[in-house]
């Protein structure tokens, strides 16, 4: 998936629910878990979280912005933005799909 989440490979997944908790704001990792927990159910380990955190950095999808004592915030790019709604895109027409099959099954 060009332009998409596909290049982070096995972090697909945690890549999304950290730039989806960012579309809302720019947040720091405290907060990026806690926000996480409460939309999706999922608890994103520390580890998980961080070397997501690098990626996603890394490929231009997310910005450290000034840090705040301790904690570093990130906000969401233009970049991550197009990536972010490519995959939920891509993830919605097969959910759809699914759910339309299992309907008629």
């Amino acid at each position: 998936m060009t332009g998409g989440l596909g290049d982070l490979g096995r972090f697909s997944g945690p890549a999304a629910l950290v730039l989806s908790s960012l579309a809302g704001g720019a947040k720091h990792g405290y907060a990026l878990t806690k926000d996480i927990e409460e939309f999706a159910g999922v608890r994103v380990g520390p580890g998980t979280l961080y070397g997501v955190l690098v990626r996603l950095e890394g490929e231009g999808l997310i910005e450290p912005l000034p840090n705040e004592g301790r904690r570093r915030p990130y906000r969401l790019t233009a970049a991550g933005s197009t990536a972010l709604s490519l995959h939920l895109t891509s993830q919605k027409r097969t959910a759809d799909v699914g759910l339309r099959r299992l309907a008629t099954s």
